[in-house]
């Protein structure tokens, strides 16, 4: 069973309904390290040496985030920018992640309807976590697609409900190594069949 390192980072956690359901649901799961970096990270001082460690002993990183400014809050850009040294993570010697899983779980205030060309945001999801994808590539990581929950200032409790019912499928998944045949051709992986809740 495969092991999974959600790495976590809201500056305003406690003001954000839609990642305190996301987060209690999955918290206590088997073989599942939830890592709050602002939590563990008040002053920004990170232990890289601590955060290899934790990357070396899971199979699976999920980089779980609001979608600030399209992008991530300002301490996972710094986790990312410390912890993936070269000849570590990347380069000719960079070894120490290849062929583990990677994804973003992400949270926008916009709905799906405003990512895309004809939106107000101009660009797609995927568009904007390229900079993520690419990270994950170089590292010579596997990257799926995003879990989303978009529209979340209007999202209701029973659409929320579904939401976490997805992501705790989406972690069982992951851990069980099932093969996750064609997810690359989601946009999101809340889309791919198996992770529906009827």
């Amino acid at each position: 069973m495969k092991k999974v390192l959600v790495l976590f980072s809201h500056p305003n956690y406690e003001k954000s309904r839609v990642n305190k359901v996301l987060i209690n649901h999955i918290k206590d799961i088997e073989n599942v390290t939830v890592h709050d970096l602002y939590e563990e990270y008040p002053d920004f001082h990170i232990d890289v040496k601590f955060e290899k460690e934790l990357l070396n002993t899971h199979d699976v990183i999920i980089w779980h985030h609001p979608f600030y400014w399209y992008s991530c809050p300002p301490l996972m850009k710094q986790w990312i920018d410390m912890v993936l040294e070269f000849n570590w993570a990347y380069g000719p010697e960079g070894k120490a992640l290849h062929n583990k899983i990677c994804l973003n779980a992400i949270t926008t205030g916009g709905s799906k309807e405003v990512y895309c060309s004809a939106g107000y945001n101009s660009f797609t999801v995927a568009q904007f976590l390229r900079p993520f994808e690419q990270t994950a590539n170089l590292c010579g990581m596997n990257y799926l697609p995003p879990f989303a929950v978009m529209g979340t200032h209007k999202l209701s409790d029973e659409k929320l409900e579904n939401y976490k019912l997805n992501y705790g499928k989406l972690i069982d998944l992951l851990k069980s190594d099932v093969l996750l045949n064609n997810v690359e051709k989601t946009s999101f992986i809340n889309d791919y069949p198996q992770l529906k809740n009827e």
